[in-house]
């Protein structure tokens, strides 16, 4: 109330009581007039003139001590072109955005941002004391601000009527049409859809109708098909699309519709476009590179000379700021037609698709009243249809499929009595969540009367999931990847399988994810039904066999490879240092390993701790990001300014790999000389890329055999780079050149990242065939071969005490392996899949679950913990140098830090599912403080102060994001699904928006 100066305040009578006693030490009252039975108007005066704005991301307190002198140092920042909130009487009001089209934040708007919004509505609309307008929104909705004013300023009545009335729409029609006689109502879509086609067509938009005004905003504009299926006969309501943003409070601009167009025959296949800006705006398109569109397809900037807003902190804001929307647009022929929201744009199928296309076709269906569209856990597209007559599911998917293409149909339909709407006239996209949450749960379970059953069940989910035609029949061969399922959707078809059989199926992932259709049937029919009604097709799919060079049984004697490796290993000059997700730093000094880096950014693997050479330590020093950044003076480290640092990402470079990048970076220096530092990563293209890490310059690409998402190791002379790819080979790569050295073939596809032994040389690798592998690569052979039980997604974990290689299966299964035996030390069945990787401590081994369970073993093999995410983890756990802390992701869209014994620290909400693996490093310029950078899979990076998870800086990708993070010094290397291998800077910002390097 201080910050906007607040002068009146009207409360509820029953609330007065509570009123006075929270607000008596801080101001005097006075009851000036009672308006209304049950309320009383306050006017506030306040004890002292005195006004602090306490910023919360900030530590500086401005302070109004003078109003002259701050009326006078306003007005000559505003001479210099910028608008001051400290200006006395600048703001109308404040207000917070909900969040739910984008980050929740406080809107401060002036005055004159909003007037040119009343004045030029009482025009267009015009309105005179005549006219009856109604408060369709609520007082936290920006739109109630010109509905008031509007009718204020014009002598016209505003009708407001209780919240229990707004929820009976036969009711509410009643008091507005019937009653009252409204004129002009300003509403959402939603809102007015909750009267139902028939009451809008007999009522609302009826020939008698007292509505002279219709102004449609806060969500995309219905199709002009629906519009006019609305519109009953010789019905003259003038119809507006408008169109805005809180940001630039409130509305931007308007389109009538001609009335020529509402009473056409001619079907319009295109949406309704924006129409022209309101008074004082300015409207512009701009593309990802930031320049304008005048043809085709952008994003929308709002702005203005005084169409400004201060956003959260903001103080000053130069005139004329231009904000994005995150609406996406096209433009044709001058006009502007809204395409979605950046947040309604998914990626499905490989293909791009807004899902408010999909909730437009359903609309217009004729057995359709009205409908809503979310993308439940952005795993499962679900339409929710209130139906004007009993519909069957079938049915609707049939006629969906007349007009939508595959990759737009949904996944599931449910059928609900009504939307559920927030207050501020919008869909509830979260009460649609609840909604489908407890519509599955409701689902009958184990109700299949035979094989027959399962099989025609099995044909339905299959083709359901993958967005199949319902005819013809599924293929018996048809493999469920190769159909276009992924990870994701092979957990969803289980998951829907256990509910459909009531029972769990051990190994069922497995063969969805690698066999056919028919081997998915026979597996659960062995599982489910009785041996006397086995009656199956026992075939599979034929393997690829190891050749006679690399034998089926290989020998499991302890490596020895003294002998085999290159002569220069043991040489200094080879000394390296290999940074990869989840902070692993892993140092090779001169035949042994160097522990955490005093310098370094990154936090250190403390299961690899031999003694260091200091010699090597002394040589590794990265450089700074941007030369030409000055640095603060030594004198500022500890001053305020200094303390208020905040990270900002800026683009170093980028590197085109010709499809997505799903593998995180590897980088590689040497440690003694000033050879350069090179990233190392490959892509679903079939190339492995490497780059100059501090140049972006590319020092070799080489083809592979398929995609990849196996992330590189180095060997252990630094000679070499090993990766693994879907046609089932390892590939060993010579890290200077790219040359083929060998390559070694598994039965099945590689995802798993190798992993190198520092203490033999040996590469562990996992496969989809089941397998783990010890590879020499030096003697080109196979040391030993094991069978985990399970199909192998998650890289390998060696810790050096115990000497152990940590193995997690698709089937549930984490096991210990003897690296030099290849022999199992101890297995723990974990009752889910496990995509994530094993992460080891000197302590303890910790691993992520399908079940949403972060798991904690003793390397004895003892369950000591187990803590509960909201959603599946395929996020591996980082662990801090301290051990005291464990940072992971969920698919519940948060990031988490529990301690060490299983205690939740802190958890951060972020804007989507968190699939990468987390990076903690060690803040440069402040070494006491430690930074945690993580992706989420719509693409942005947030980077966090790892003890609090308060948020520091945050940065947009333009693509999906399912690669990790990895920190060197001030840059930060990812892949994105845009096709492109991302550097970023990570840079100091200054109170006077200077930036330095970290």
């Amino acid at each position: 109330m201080k910050k906007c100066d607040l002068q009146y305040v009207l409360v509820e009578k029953k609330q007065v009581n509570k009123f006075k006693s929270s607000y008596e030490t801080i101001l005097n009252y006075d009851t000036v007039s009672v308006e209304h039975k049950d309320l009383v108007l306050f006017r506030l005066h306040w004890e002292n003139g005195e006004v602090s704005w306490i910023l919360s991301d900030r530590e500086d307190n401005y302070k109004i001590n003078d109003r002259k002198d701050s009326r006078n140092c306003g007005n000559s920042i505003e001479e210099k072109g910028h608008m001051d909130v400290r200006q006395e009487h600048c703001l109308a009001y404040v207000l917070h955005t909900s969040g739910t089209t984008g980050t929740p934040k406080i809107v401060r708007v002036p005055h004159a941002c909003i007037l040119p919004n009343v004045q030029h509505f009482r025009v267009l609309f015009g309105v005179t004391q005549e006219d009856v307008l109604f408060l369709a929104s609520p007082l936290t909705f920006d739109p109630s601000v010109v509905e008031i004013f509007v009718s204020l300023s014009s002598g016209a009545c505003l009708l407001i009527v209780p919240t229990s009335v707004k929820v009976l729409p036969s009711k509410l029609a009643e008091v507005l049409f019937s009653r009252h006689r409204v004129t002009v109502l300003q509403a959402t879509p939603t809102l007015l859809r909750r009267f139902g086609s028939e009451l809008i067509k007999s009522t609302v938009l009826s020939g008698h109708t007292s509505l002279r005004v219709l102004a449609l905003g806060g969500e995309a504009f219905p199709s002009l098909t629906i519009l006019k299926s609305w519109r009953g006969k010789d019905n003259r309501t003038q119809i507006f699309n408008i169109y805005g943003i809180t940001e630039v409070s409130s509305w931007a601009t308007f389109y009538k519709i001609p009335e020529e167009t509402l009473n056409s025959a001619v079907k319009h296949e295109h949406t309704v476009q924006l129409g022209s800006p309101l008074l004082g705006t300015v409207v512009e398109v701009r593309d990802t590179a930031g320049s304008s569109v005048h043809e085709g397809t952008g994003q929308v900037f709002l702005g203005g000379k005084n169409r400004v807003c201060f956003l959260d902190d903001e103080i000053t804001v130069p005139l004329g700021t231009m904000r994005a929307t995150g609406d996406f647009v096209t433009v044709k022929d001058g006009e502007i037609f809204f395409l979605g929201r950046k947040d309604s744009q998914i990626k499905r199928h490989g293909k791009r698709l807004n899902i408010e296309l999909v909730q437009q076709v359903a609309e217009e269906l004729h057995q359709v009243e009205s409908c809503a569209v979310t993308w439940y856990n952005q795993e499962k597209l679900v339409l929710f249809v209130v139906s004007k007559v009993d519909l069957v599911k079938d049915y609707l998917f049939k006629e969906l499929q007349k007009h939508l293409p595959s990759h737009a149909l949904p996944d599931d339909v449910v059928f609900i009595d009504t939307l559920p709407f927030t207050c501020h006239g919008k869909i509830d996209a979260s009460e649609l969540n609840k909604i489908y949450v407890d519509y599955i749960n409701s689902q009958p379970r184990n109700k299949l009367h035979g094989k027959g059953e399962l099989w025609e069940k099995l044909q339905y989910l299959w083709k359901s999931i993958l967005s199949l035609p319902e005819d013809p029949m599924v293929p018996d061969n048809s493999v469920f990847l190769a159909s276009g399922g992924d990870s994701l959707k092979s957990t969803w078809l289980l998951s829907e399988l256990e509910k459909l059989t009531g029972t769990s199926i051990p190994g069922l992932l497995e063969v969805i994810l690698s066999s056919s259709i028919l081997e998915v049937h026979n597996h659960i029919v062995q599982t489910v039904f009785t041996h006397g009604d086995l009656k199956v097709d026992r075939s599979y799919a034929t393997k690829r066999k190891l050749s006679d060079t690399y034998p089926e049984e290989a020998s499991r004697r302890p490596a020895r490879l003294e002998s085999a490796l290159p002569s220069d290993l043991n040489s200094e000059t080879n000394a390296l240092i290999a940074v990869s997700r989840g902070s692993q730093v892993l140092s090779l000094g001169p035949g042994r390993l160097l522990p955490k880096l005093g310098h370094c950014s990154s936090i250190w693997p403390l299961d690899l701790i031999p003694q260091s050479n200091p010699q090597i330590l002394k040589s590794v020093n990265p450089p700074a990001p941007d030369e030409k950044l000055k640095k603060p003076p030594a004198s500022q480290e500890g001053s305020p300014a200094a303390r208020a640092k905040t990270v900002v990402l800026r683009e170093r470079w980028r590197s085109d790999t010709g499809k997505c990048v799903d593998a995180s970076p590897l980088l590689v220096m040497a440690a003694l000389d000033k050879s350069p530092t090179t990233v190392y990563i490959g892509s679903h293209s079939h190339w492995v890329k490497a780059v100059d890490l501090f140049s972006g310059k590319m020092t070799w690409q080489q083809l592979l055999g398929d995609r990849i998402e196996s992330s590189a190791c180095v060997s252990k002379c630094g000679n070499f780079i090993v990766v693994g790819c879907y046609n089932g080979l390892v590939y060993v790569l010579n890290s200077k050149s790219g040359e083929e050295y060998w390559t070694f073939s598994t039965e099945d596809a590689v995802k798993s990242s190798p992993a190198m032994d520092p203490t033999t040389g040996l590469i562990y690798v996992g496969s989809h065939d089941q397998h783990a592998y010890a590879l020499d690569i030096y003697e080109k052979k196979c040391v030993w071969k094991l069978k985990c039980g399970g199909t192998l997604f998650s890289s390998l974990c060696l810790s050096l005490r115990p000497y152990h290689l940590y193995c997690a299966t698709l089937g549930g299964l984490l096991l210990a392996v003897n690296p030099a035996a290849g022999s199992i030390v101890w297995k723990h069945p974990c009752g889910k899949p496990l995509f994530s990787s094993p992460r080891c401590c000197q302590r303890y081994v910790c691993i992520g679950c399908v079940d949403g369970s972060l798991l904690c073993f003793t390397h004895s093999g003892e369950q000591i913990w187990r803590f509960s995410a909201g959603g599946p983890i395929f996020s591996s756990p980082c662990i801090s140098a301290s051990e005291q802390e464990i940072y992971f992701g969920s698919h519940d869209c948060f990031l988490y830090c529990c301690s060490v014994e299983g205690h939740l620290q802190w958890k951060f909400e972020t804007t989507a599912r968190v699939y990468s693996t987390p990076f903690a490093f060690r803040n440069p310029s402040r070494s006491s403080e430690t930074l945690l950078a993580a992706a989420s899979t719509d693409g942005k990076l947030w980077i966090l102060e790892s003890q609090s998870g308060e948020l520091q800086s945050v940065y947009e990708l333009p693509g999906e994001v399912f690669s990790s993070p990895v920190v060197w010094g001030s840059m930060l290397v990812i892949g994105c699904r845009n096709n492109y291998i991302y550097c970023l800077d990570l840079l100091c910002a200054h109170e006077n928006n200077q930036v330095s390097s970290l």
